[in-house]
């Protein structure tokens, strides 16, 4: 059996984060980690031209800014440096390989007993703590949703989280689906290295600029209300963009900061994708309606076309009810937390999540620093009762 005063589950940022938090406080933790590496879904699972979304300001973690020099808008490998830097620096050893199949609260031991597979070895392995970390995630599985005749495509379909290649589809007909930041991002990869790309917008959504997105935290932070700085950021969003409902794309009735603090949805960033659209060397289409024989994709506005391969940008979903027990009376039957933020980070019996805020890197940061403080009080209270 391991022992610990917490068990992280999760090496990814919230994982790394907390860890490095609860170091600080003289806290011991292991740290639990299905794959065979820390930040899988930064080192495996995104695209060669991914950049953050947010100025580095907002996605430095713990006790570690970025080098001065680092770029305002750090990149995919810039930011794999940065964590591997922190990785070093705070000397944090995950145990990989390991596979959780199951965590319950013990209530005659007082703390948290969690049971993984070493899936190197092909051996069960048992961990107690007093206190338990989830941080597995908002985006643990990549998700698919439900299309009529989408068993019978022919072609290719993959999701945004999969290994993407973009000169394996040259001169190739692709769908993304999903106009997010992930969604858009792919489409303009595609299309640069000369795949024939069409994207699925398929509700309302926010398109700014990356410069627009700074500004507008910029005065958020300087406490000018929520309402006016939405205004502002729609307003330069129109300036930059112009009217892109006449390329199929419609936009919330809500401001972008308004719908981000109430239902997590995040504003796309334009990384170029938008004057692609606009020149027409990316098609935008509603949603799918069904998908017929031959590689037919027919739309729900009655548009048909053909496509050799379908990329789903639609999102991810937490798969923490998988393996703790009853969700550990926190999380809800979607894997979320039953409470909203900014209370989302703390359950019952010593229980934690961390990442689960719908906030990025930010909030990320922000969870770690708040579980560890609150784990570190409740052993001094605990210490002094006895």
């Amino acid at each position: 059996m391991g022992e610990a005063t917490v068990i992280i589950v999760g090496a990814g940022v919230a994982g790394l984060a907390t860890s490095v938090c609860l170091k600080k406080l003289n806290i011991s933790n292991i740290v639990l980690e299905r794959e065979d590496c820390y930040a899988a879904f930064c080192k495996k699972n995104s695209h060669d031209g991914l950049k953050l979304h947010l100025a580095k300001e907002y996605c430095k973690l713990p006790y570690k800014p970025f080098p001065q020099d680092t770029p305002r808008f750090v990149s995919k490998e810039g930011f794999i440096k940065y964590l591997d830097n922190y990785v070093s620096h705070f000397e944090i050893n995950p145990k990989y390989y390991r596979y959780v199949v199951s965590g319950y609260y013990e209530e005659k031991q007082e703390g948290w007993r969690i049971v993984a597979i070493n899936t190197a070895l092909d051996t069960h392995e048992v961990y107690f703590g007093k206190f338990l970390v989830v941080a597995t995630g908002e985006n643990s599985e990549g998700f698919i949703p439900h299309i009529p005749g989408l068993n019978r495509f022919e072609g290719e379909l993959l999701h945004s989280s999969d290994s993407i290649n973009a000169k394996d589809y040259k001169d190739k007909n692709v769908l993304v689906v999903g106009c997010g930041n992930s969604g858009m991002e792919i489409a303009y990869y595609l299309s640069n290295y000369g795949a024939k790309t069409s994207i699925v917008v398929r509700s309302p959504v926010h398109i700014l600029t990356k410069e627009i997105v700074w500004l507008s935290m910029s005065l958020l932070r300087l406490h000018f209300p929520m309402k006016t700085v939405d205004k502002v950021a729609v307003k330069l969003g129109k300036l930059a963009h112009g009217d892109l409902s006449k390329y199929r794309i419609p936009s919330p009735q809500e401001g972008p900061f308004y719908l981000k603090a109430k239902t997590g949805q995040s504003t796309t960033i334009d990384v170029g994708c938008v004057k692609k659209i606009k020149k027409g060397k990316i098609k935008v289409f509603p949603s799918i309606g069904n998908i017929k024989e031959n590689k037919i994709v027919e739309f729900i506005d009655g548009d048909i076309d053909k496509f050799e391969a379908i990329i789903f940008a639609t999102g991810y979903r937490s798969t923490v009810r998988k393996w703790l027990k009853d969700g550990g009376g926190h999380f809800g039957e979607n894997g979320m937390p039953n409470k909203n933020f900014p209370n989302h980070w703390k359950g019952e019996s010593g229980l934690y999540c961390a990442g689960f805020g719908r906030q990025g890197l930010f909030g990320i940061s922000n969870d770690a620093r708040r579980i560890a403080e609150d784990i570190a009080f409740a052993l001094s209270q605990n210490n002094g009762s006895n």
